[in-house]
Parts: structure tokens; C-alpha cells; sequence
């Protein structure tokens, strides 16, 4: 697996179905009561974060999805950290439910909201850079999707084209992402870490980086 470097791969994979981990991921905070359990599901762009928070959300149909490029659309690539807490992340605490429209969303006319409705049992929070530390006083389990350099590369131009404008994009998100995952370093404080190459019915895991 190509990595990018500071990222240390992980090791003592095994198999575990989706619903397993799910297990795992209630376990490791079980006093959350009378609200949402909050999932944090971080990795780099192209990794595969979306589609394993929609395999998620099947093993636990009471869940809801928040994706951080919604909240950083239009606002930053990663200065989004009070807008997800004042809006989302401290709602979710008090047991309410959220609708929030980003001022970039009103300013720019994007219809629709970012939503979770009151009573769900988990809300699965997924986008890069969402482990950090300013975010752990609201997430109770996390994972880091890790994934080969080369595969994401495929993914995000089969997904976003490789025109000029995203190659400027693509360079300016990584000069701001790979300094940030190396101070936080995400792999080592996730809860698991899943690989996001593994195809297959099962999800392939392994234990935090030390």
C-alpha cells in the first residue's frame, strides 16, 4: 500500500462483518445515552469514506450521514471546525434534531439543508480531517479509512475529471491536508482502522497505528 509519508501503514488486519464493527464501534462508547452515538469516519480524498458510511447506514437503518464537504462547501478546506460544532456536533449532544444551512448555501442559493433527524441512533460524521482534536470532546468512536495513494488517485479523477482547474484544486487541498493529518495523525487515534481497498462483503480492520 503507497502512503504518503509520516502515515505509518497499519498491521493485524482481520475480517469482520459489517455488523461486527458496528458492535465494536457501541462498545467503545457505551455510556452515550439519550442522544446519537457520533461516528467520526475520516480518511484522505479517495479513499472510499462515503461508500463505507453508506455500508454502515444499512447494517443500522436508524443512522443519518453528515458530510463535512457540505459544511466546508464554499468556506474552506478544512477551517470548518466551529461551523460543524456550533451547528452540528453540540445539536447532536443535546439530543435535537439539525438543520443547518451554511451561509455559503444561502449566499449561493444551494437549495436544501444539512439534516439528522431527532431520534436516530447514529450519526456517522465523514469527510478529511474530521479526527482531530478539536473534535474529540464531541465524537465517541472514530475509524480511518486507509487507502493506497495510487487507487485514490483513480478514484478521485474517474469521479472529478483531470482538467487543469482540478489539478490547481487538488494542489491547493493537499497543500493544506497533508500538514494537517501529520499534526493530528489520524490513524493513531481512531478507534479502527479499516482498509479501503478491500473489496468484499466483509471489511477488513486492524487496531489503531501505535
Amino acid at each position: 500500500m503507497r502512503l504518503h509519508p509520516g502515515e505509518v501503514q497499519a498491521s493485524g488486519w482481520r475480517v469482520e462483518e459489517p455488523a461486527a464493527l458496528v458492535g465494536r464501534l457501541r462498545a467503545a462508547a457505551s455510556g452515550v445515552t439519550g442522544r446519537p452515538l457520533v461516528v467520526a469516519v475520516d480518511g484522505r480524498g479517495g479513499a472510499g469514506k462515503s461508500t463505507f458510511v453508506e455500508r454502515l447506514r444499512a447494517v443500522v437503518p436508524a443512522s443519518a450521514a453528515v458530510h463535512t464537504d457540505d459544511v466546508a462547501w464554499h468556506h474552506a478546506y478544512f477551517d470548518w471546525g466551529g461551523l460543524l460544532v456550533e451547528n452540528v456536533l453540540r445539536p447532536l449532544h443535546r439530543g435535537e434534531a439539525v438543520e443547518f444551512r451554511p451561509r455559503a448555501w444561502i449566499e449561493r442559493d444551494r437549495p436544501g439543508a444539512i439534516r439528522v433527524p431527532s431520534g436516530v441512533d447514529v450519526v456517522w460524521v465523514e469527510g478529511t480531517g474530521i479526527i482531530r482534536e478539536e473534535f474529540a470532546p464531541w465524537v465517541d468512536a472514530s475509524i480511518w479509512v486507509q487507502g493506497d495513494l495510487d487507487e485514490q488517485e483513480r478514484r478521485l479523477v474517474a469521479r472529478d475529471g483531470d482538467s487543469p482547474a482540478q489539478r490547481r484544486h487538488v494542489a491547493a487541498w493537499l497543500a493544506e491536508e497533508l500538514p494537517l493529518l501529520l499534526r493530528e495523525q489520524p490513524w493513531r487515534r481512531a478507534t479502527v482502522v479499516v482498509d479501503g481497498t478491500a473489496p468484499g462483503v466483509g471489511i477488513a480492520t486492524a487496531p489503531p497505528v501505535p
